[in-house]
């Protein structure tokens, strides 16, 4: 199939479902989408008669879906006889327009060699950190892909580099797909890490994480219906990076998520006041987060910076997004920098002399030594050094 989209199909429909037939007993689909990279970005998945089978967004150009394998991103399974649709996602068209060819096979197709499992990597001792009677804080990094959406690592890198990092947990969230979900326990128990199942909901104007084994989020719905989907089958909702170029949040909404990824990469000076000052406008209902977005070690950017640390009853899946759920959430910008904890009825700064104190009507104390307690107020509270760079927060 060939064809051109124009500046004016952008407009009219943003998703494009291309109908393909598939006869009963079908062994593999495979699709190859090529267009000028250079020109334009068309984004692709696929959806089967029941329901999605998978997503790459603009990380491939190529998939298949067989009953017994498929490419990273997408669900292997039965090849349902009857109409399936290819899902084309017009995401960046020139005003010439975009030619693009689609080319669609039916039957037997190769699976790839599988990729050997990593050494499993040395864990640097844990951080003692002062915790409520009966937790410890888990350190941790909320936002990671792999080569199930446009990461480098599989799997098991990815968790071993957090292992080799000292993260507990990490949620990997790959987007607008759950292939990676069945493959993380197992990954999570060789590396010595607890693996969040995750999704970032993934649309051109806003993505936001969906925590917990909940199931897929249809991306193409209004922003208020992931809402909707994610807390009505127990997960939890970030919005993601707010304050990001073109990935900003520019979704309407009437209700509002628990959580937003404020810390992230993006907020690459601490001092700029930006990211505060939307979330603030969000109200105290919603509460801060912080996620590498790591996507490879090329980018020069390090798993779990910042940290995001979870005071938790232990380190299953439950117990760390039980913790999340609760509000007992710490943010650090690495796992052995300053950090301020509330434990039970106290504020504890943890490597921070020099800095200060801020509470959430914005009054200041000093903090003296490497490990001063204050008493805790309700609110977010954070560290500030002398420049007034964000150095620590804390829930």
């Amino acid at each position: 199939m060939r064809g051109r989209f124009t500046l004016d199909d952008r407009a009219e429909q943003f998703y494009r479902m291309i109908p393909v037939d598939v006869p009963d007993g079908a062994a593999a689909l495979s699709v190859t989408l090529a267009f000028d990279r250079a020109a334009g970005v068309l984004d692709l998945g696929c959806f089967g008669p029941h329901g999605p089978r998978g997503w790459s967004g603009g990380a491939r150009d190529r998939f298949t879906v067989a009953t017994d394998w498929a490419t990273p991103g997408y669900l292997p399974g039965p090849l349902d006889a009857g109409t399936w649709h290819v899902c084309l996602g017009l995401h960046r068209i020139p005003p010439e327009g975009l030619d693009f060819e689609l080319t669609i096979d039916i039957g037997p197709a190769q699976p790839p060699e599988p990729a050997p499992l990593p050494p499993v990597a040395d864990r640097p001792p844990r951080r003692e950190l002062p915790a409520a009677t009966g937790m410890r804080w888990l350190a941790g990094d909320l936002h990671s892909h792999t080569v199930h959406s446009d990461g480098a690592l599989t799997i098991d890198e990815l968790a071993g580099l957090a292992a080799a990092g000292g993260l507990d947990f990490l949620a990997i969230t790959d987007h607008n797909t759950t292939s990676h979900h069945p493959y993380l326990p197992a990954a999570g128990t060789r590396a010595g890490v607890t693996l969040l199942p995750g999704q970032e909901v993934t649309r051109d104007h806003g993505h936001a994480n969906a925590f917990g084994d909940i199931g897929w989020v249809d991306f193409r719905l209004p922003a208020d219906d992931w809402l909707t989907q994610v807390s009505s089958r127990g997960g939890l909702m970030s919005v993601n990076h707010p304050l990001s170029g073109d990935c900003s949040w520019r979704h309407p909404m009437t209700g509002r998520p628990p959580f937003a990824e404020i810390w992230h990469h993006t907020w690459w000076d601490r001092s700029w006041g930006g990211p505060l000052s939307w979330w603030r406008i969000w109200g105290p209902d919603v509460l801060p987060l912080g996620g590498s977005d790591f996507h490879t070690p090329a980018d020069g950017r390090p798993l779990g910076v910042p940290t995001t640390w979870v005071q938790s009853t232990g380190e299953s899946v439950d117990e760390v997004l039980a913790g999340m759920a609760a509000g007992r959430i710490a943010i650090s910008a690495g796992r052995d920098a300053p950090v301020l904890l509330r434990v039970d009825d106290e504020l504890v700064a943890i490597g921070a002399a020099g800095t200060y104190l801020v509470d959430p009507e914005e009054r200041r104390q000093v903090v003296r030594a490497e490990r001063q307690s204050f008493p805790a107020g309700p609110g977010v509270h954070r560290l500030e050094d002398t420049r007034n760079a964000v150095v620590a927060l804390a829930v």
